[in-house]
This record gives structure tokens, C-alpha cells and sequence, in this order.
């Protein structure tokens, strides 16, 4: 039965994502000044537009893709559940590969992030229990906040303030880092996604044909939904770039970590989940890289 899967994902692994991506932060900090978010601050119409796209306009997407589709109930309420989760930190990586606006994705994924011990289980609650089939699996959804805001300051907030200091107060310095600490990203990172498939590759593949397809269509779409969104705000090509990967790239390790502890690991979920966290990271790396090798104008001052 779908729903007795249980997904080979360890506390271990996800501690160990988070340090990756806090030295990630770190790294394309580097790129950066405190200069940048003041301009992202002076720009509030790019930042309502990612905060719009993420928090209404995707998971009404999702619905409506549930609709569509009609999967079954648990894979929906995955879906759902994927959809309301805050932005992923890898997204600021995906932003920084794409020569998106690398201070807007980090910005867009602080906020998502701060606030989802409020946003997400309403949005769980709101979106779930539209279809009676989710309405059925809904339990109340309880994010410990404490837990939440260290995990964005460790991961999000202190790497990316000191590599900010750092190519600010010492540049020569800075400039040394950026090189290895790129490389050390794309390897590391490369590594990860590998050692995911490979500790769970005998569910993927069995799954695959129930799951596989329904997660692509579903970050397709959220993709597609970012980009319609800033396109039809005219936003200019690099910040469009960077809501496009904020509203596709996901937080599904949070996810999963509320379907382990809320819904006793419902496979249909956790198997939406994984297989999110594992295929955005690729569709986002395939992505940043169409966008990286074109060229596009600085962002606005």
C-alpha cells in the first residue's frame, strides 16, 4: 500500500542539508553588500509580487492542478502541504546561478520563511479543506516557532549577514573565498542529491509511476505560475528570474518534517515530498543554468 511507504530520511541528513546551505549562503553572500537590500527595500513592488506569488497564487495553482488531476487523497494533501511551505533556501543558490536578484531571493526567503509558523498551517487548513477527499486527512498543524526562527537565523540569517561584512569591510579577502566556495557549492550540493536518490532509490523506483509525473507537472506549473506573475507586472528580466525560482523551489524538508510529526509519515505524502525535494533541486539547477549562461541587464538602482 501507498500509504505504509516510509521514506529513508534521516534527522541526520536533514541536519546535514541545513549546514550545506547555511555554507552556500555564505558563499554567495559574498557577492553581495548591505547596499542590496537597501535597493530591494526601495522596490516594494517586486517584493509584494514574489510574497503574492508564493503565498496565494501557488497553492492555488496546486489546487487547482489537484482538481485537474485528481490524484489520491494523500498525494493531494502532499501537494497542498508542499505548496505551503515557505521558499527554499537553495532557491537564493538557483537565484545567484540564474544572475537573478540574488538580494530579492534571499529577502523573499527570509520573510516566507519567518512568518510560515503562521502562513503555512493556514494555508494547509485553508487550501486542504476545500475537496473533501483532503478535508477527511486534516489534523491540526502546529509549527514549534522557537524552532522555526533559529533554524532561519542559523541557516539563512547569520551566514548570509557575515559574508555580507565580509565583502563589505574586507574585499580583498573576499574576493579570495568567492572561487572555492563556489566550487565547494556545486560539488557538495551535486553530492546530496546524488546520496538522495541513492538512500531512497528503491521506492523512487518503485513509486515512480504514481509519483513522478504528478511532482513534475506540479513544479512545472509552479514555475510557469512565478513567471506569469512578474511577467504580468513587469518586472525586469532579473528580478522575473528570481520570484520565478522563489515560487518553484520549496522548503519540502519542512514539509516532510510536518508529515512525520503531524500525519504519522502518510506515504502518499512523504513520497510527494521527497520526490519534491529531490526533483526541485534538479528542475532549479536546469533552470538557473539556461538563465546563468544568458545575459541580462544589472538590476535597477
Amino acid at each position: 500500500m501507498l500509504d505504509a511507504v516510509r521514506l529513508n530520511f534521516s534527522a541526520d541528513a536533514l541536519v546535514a542539508l541545513n549546514v550545506l546551505l547555511a555554507a552556500i549562503m555564505f558563499g554567495i553572500a559574498l557577492d553581495l553588500d548591505f547596499a542590496d537590500f537597501r535597493r530591494v527595500s526601495r522596490r516594494p513592488r517586486a517584493l509584494i509580487t514574489g510574497l503574492v506569488s508564493q503565498w496565494l497564487v501557488l497553492p492555488a495553482v496546486t489546487l487547482a492542478l489537484v482538481i485537474a488531476v485528481a490524484p489520491p487523497p494523500s498525494i493531494a494533501l502532499g501537494m497542498i502541504i508542499v505548496a505551503a511551505c515557505p521558499g527554499g533556501s537553495v532557491s537564493n543558490f538557483f537565484s545567484h546561478l540564474a544572475r537573478g536578484d540574488v538580494a530579492l531571493s534571499v529577502t523573499l526567503s527570509a520573510i516566507t520563511s519567518s512568518f510560515a509558523f503562521l502562513a503555512t498551517p493556514l494555508n494547509i487548513a485553508l487550501w486542504g479543506s476545500v475537496l473533501p477527499e483532503t478535508r477527511a486527512l486534516l489534523r491540526s498543524v502546529e509549527i514549534d516557532v522557537v524552532r522555526m526562527l533559529v533554524i532561519v537565523v542559523l541557516v539563512l540569517v547569520v551566514p548570509t549577514m557575515a559574508g555580507c561584512w565580509l565583502a563589505t569591510r574586507r574585499p580583498a579577502i573576499a574576493q579570495r573565498l568567492r572561487l572555492p566556495f563556489r566550487r565547494f557549492s556545486m560539488v557538495v550540493f551535486a553530492g546530496f542529491v546524488i546520496a538522495a536518490f541513492a538512500a531512497n532509490w528503491s521506492l523512487f523506483v518503485e513509486w515512480a509511476q504514481v509519483i513522478a509525473g504528478v511532482v513534475m507537472l506540479h513544479n512545472g506549473a509552479a514555475l510557469a505560475a512565478g513567471f506569469l506573475m512578474a511577467t504580468l507586472v513587469r518586472l525586469p528580466p532579473r528580478v522575473r528570474r528570481s520570484v520565478t525560482i522563489e515560487t518553484g523551489i520549496q522548503n519540502s524538508a519542512l514539509g516532510l518534517t510536518l508529515i512525520f510529526a503531524f500525519f504519522d509519515g502518510l506515504g502518499g505524502m512523504a513520497l510527494v515530498a521527497g520526490w519534491w525535494g529531490v526533483w526541485h533541486l534538479l528542475s532549479g539547477a536546469a533552470l538557473a543554468c539556461f538563465w546563468g549562461v544568458r545575459d541580462v541587464e544589472p538590476a535597477p538602482a
